[in-house]
């Protein structure tokens, strides 16, 4: 900017504006993305949905646990010939482990029904951390129970159809057919309910996942 009076000159000299700044902001300004934060009903959706689908899993394992506890339970097989000092017969009670299945799924279709009210919880309050974190917990040790009692009953089995040549422990299932297709049929319901189990737990831990 110059002024001029007579002869005398005064320059004086103002700043350009920096266009090519207040360009850059408002370019920066005009590209920020806004943020959504997460939508609570469709996280809610999801977690509703797993809850539901809990439900029916914790339905199909008790009738896994309930059908090998009876089966097992129920087992009882006698040979239609005997001596005048001994009777042929086999029941699960001869086995001690045959005996801890039982109790152990007893115990674990017990705790399926029981579970169902917190599972029902989940399903109308699916943000509750409370009810979920119970569930997991409960589950994974009676997955551990179901897995165990299932293994060790198995192994029974195995020897019951195979024998062991080694230790002179022969096969008893040519005999006893009904009774081996009975306890074989029982560990198969438990090993079911054992995966039901696992599932179980995958789902829970979906569930208590932060959006």
């Amino acid at each position: 900017m110059a002024s001029e009076r007579g002869n005398d000159s005064t320059v004086i000299n103002m700043p350009e504006p920096k266009a090519n700044g207040k360009g850059k902001a408002a370019m920066a300004s005009s590209t920020t993305k806004v943020t959504q934060p997460p939508n609570p009903k469709a996280a809610g959706g999801y977690k509703k949905g797993i809850a539901i689908f809990d439900f029916i899993l914790r339905l199909c394992a008790i009738g896994a646990a309930l059908g090998a506890t009876a089966t097992m339970g129920t087992t009882d097989q006698t040979l239609p010939f005997f001596t005048q000092f001994f009777q042929f017969q086999a029941e699960y009670d001869d086995f001690p482990v045959f005996m801890f299945f039982v109790v152990a799924n007893a115990i674990v279709s017990a705790y399926l029904v029981l579970s169902l009210p917190f599972s029902i919880v989940c399903i109308i309050r699916p943000h509750a951390a409370g009810p979920r974190l119970l569930l997991v917990t409960l589950d994974t040790v009676m997955m551990a129970l179901t897995m165990a009692a299932a293994a060790a009953a198995a192994s029974i089995v195995y020897l019951a159809h195979s024998g062991n040549p080694n230790a002179n422990w022969f096969p008893i299932c040519q005999q006893f057919g009904d009774f081996c297709q009975s306890t074989s049929g029982a560990v198969v319901a438990s090993f079911i309910s054992a995966a039901l189990f696992i599932i179980l737990i995958v789902l829970s831990a979906f569930a208590l996942k932060r959006n």
